[in-house]
């Protein structure tokens, strides 16, 4: 059973009111090329990004603010929903193929077409609130995701896991005392979004490391204070919020992981999925802000998720 890609031409059109901003089509662009000259790319199921429907975005965001967002939407000039996060006359729909893919590769997974998915997606989701954009994401792809697992095919456990080197504050606040959902973030500490080192809620595994953290630091504390509880929580379904600006390459943060790294993880997060959720995996595109490390990591992770 071949692994599954999917995005959207839609999602290359967002930008954040700047051509210098960091989060830039000129990432997906990086993806699509490495995956191209890896081989990778003739290997994988390809599909196009639906457009989420309101409905599924009053599941996770408050409707005031969906509802705010499209109003917003600019149909000429570039406006901020925040100091970060722009939306320029593409983004709603970029925002909505994001979001999209999530219920797509949901679909997928579910009924069986594949078993992995990686959503080559943009904008990012993890730090989008119930009502508020940030960190350049504007509606939470993964929660998005989530929520419509559970509602639509009554799936009872599902793991999130997010490696970005920025704290998945949005997600975590969505589902928080949730039981259903197991959220696992592990961040560079004190940083944006400066929070998340103190959370208590029972269904939060919250790792926050200091900067210069290296990769053998990194799989030394996820071995020790995820790996256990993800076991014991017995996941239908493994959702992964996939950052890549904590590659020692990325000046976007200050960790030291390197592929092989991000390649052990999504290994361990395999061997999880076979154990309990039929093999199935969808992993969410997040950070990563430097092109090169960036094509290479995704390259890595995908190749170990699907055993290609």
């Amino acid at each position: 059973m071949t692994a599954a890609v999917i995005t959207h031409p839609d999602c290359l059109l967002h930008d954040n009111g700047s051509q210098l901003h960091p989060e830039s089509a000129d990432r997906l662009d990086a993806i699509e090329n490495q995956l191209i000259s890896s081989g990778l790319d003739r290997a994988l199921m390809h599909y196009d990004a639906p457009k989420v429907e309101k409905l599924d975005l009053y599941r996770v965001h408050d409707k005031e603010y969906v509802d705010r967002v499209f109003k917003l939407a600019p149909k000429h000039e570039s406006i901020m929903l925040d100091g970060d996060t722009g939306m320029n006359p593409h983004s709603l729909n970029a925002a909505l193929r994001s979001a999209g893919a999530m219920i797509k590769a949901v679909d997928l997974v579910i009924k069986g077409a594949c078993k992995q998915v990686f959503c080559d997606i943009r904008p990012p989701g993890h730090h989008a609130g119930k009502s508020h954009a940030a960190g350049f994401c504007i509606f939470n792809n993964v929660a998005v995701g989530a929520a419509y697992a559970m509602v639509e095919y009554g799936v009872q456990r599902i793991a999130i896991v997010d490696f970005d080197v920025h704290h998945g504050n949005g997600t975590e606040e969505i589902f928080s005392g949730e039981e259903r959902i197991l959220f696992a973030s592990s961040f560079q500490h004190p940083f944006y979004p400066f929070c998340g080192a103190d959370t208590d809620q029972p269904n939060i595994m919250n790792l926050p490391m200091p900067a210069g953290t290296t990769g053998g630091e990194w799989r030394q504390a996820v071995s020790q204070q995820w790996l256990p509880r993800l076991d014991e929580f017995e996941p239908e379904l493994i959702l992964i919020s996939a950052g890549f600006d904590s590659h020692w390459e990325d000046d976007m943060g200050g960790f030291k992981l390197l592929e092989a790294d991000y390649a052990w993880f999504t290994g361990e997060m395999c061997d999880l999925a076979e154990k309990y959720a039929q093999g199935r995996i969808i992993s969410c595109l997040e950070g990563g802000y430097d092109l090169s490390s960036l094509g290479r990591s995704v390259v890595a992770h995908i190749k170990q998720m699907s055993g290609l």
